[in-house]
């Protein structure tokens, strides 16, 4: 693609409008309405969003999780804790989170500290997923150098030949569910000609405040 192609590229978001006195004075219900909306138009993975987390160096790091649970308290998922995510989030709790719907030009970004969820509750999610991810979750040394597929198509099969007469495999130690726990909302809208609609809602102690943001 040619420089000159890609400075051309650009969409006109023209789906819809967000005006203050439509918007739920709760954030986190209005992040589940928005995330139906979009589970019942059947977007393609509906439940990913980005997860950021910041490293030792205080570098900023980036990757795609899977939403699975939305909570009273936040907004969950789950990972090996050995990972380079579960390093970070051990040694620095605080995170954001990015649920991105281009079909219907909505966004919602979520700031807040992460914090595991028990071992009852992750025991109970691992027993309910497919035995091939559960497999999975222990053929991967998550995040760390391999020498090849082979060594990953190795150690699963090897499992596989452990685990043959058995429908599910119990959970790893160092595998579970977090929790982010919001402090802070940013919900947008697109909109024509770059003038979109953001609406910030901040954690205060007797409530949210809710404020439009320029675009």
């Amino acid at each position: 693609m040619k420089g000159e192609e890609l400075q051309d590229m650009r969409t006109a978001y023209l789906k819809g409008t967000l005006d203050k006195e439509k918007l739920n004075e709760d954030p986190l219900a209005m992040t589940k309405e928005w995330f139906q909306v979009a589970v019942d138009q059947d977007i393609f993975e509906a439940n990913a969003m980005s997860l950021a987390t910041v490293n030792e160096d205080k570098q900023p790091t980036l990757r795609t999780v899977l939403l699975k649970g939305i909570d009273d308290v936040g907004f969950i998922f789950y990972s090996n804790y050995h990972s380079r995510k579960g390093r970070e989030i051990e040694q620095n709790p605080r995170a954001s989170i990015l649920l991105f719907w281009k079909e219907l030009e909505r966004q919602v970004r979520i700031e807040g500290k992460i914090e595991k969820i028990s071992e009852q509750d992750s025991k109970a999610y691992f027993k309910s997923r497919p035995k091939g991810s559960q497999l999975g979750a222990w053929a991967s040394p998550q995040s760390k150098v391999i020498t090849g597929r082979s060594e990953l198509d190795d150690r699963l099969l090897e499992l596989q030949d452990i685990y043959k007469d058995q429908d599910r495999l119990p959970k790893p130690a160092h595998w579970g569910g977090y929790r982010l726990v919001p402090h802070y909302y940013e919900f947008w809208q697109g909109r024509d000609n770059r003038l979109h609609d953001r609406f910030e809602y901040k954690r205060e102690d007797d409530g949210w405040v809710i404020n439009r943001l320029a675009p």
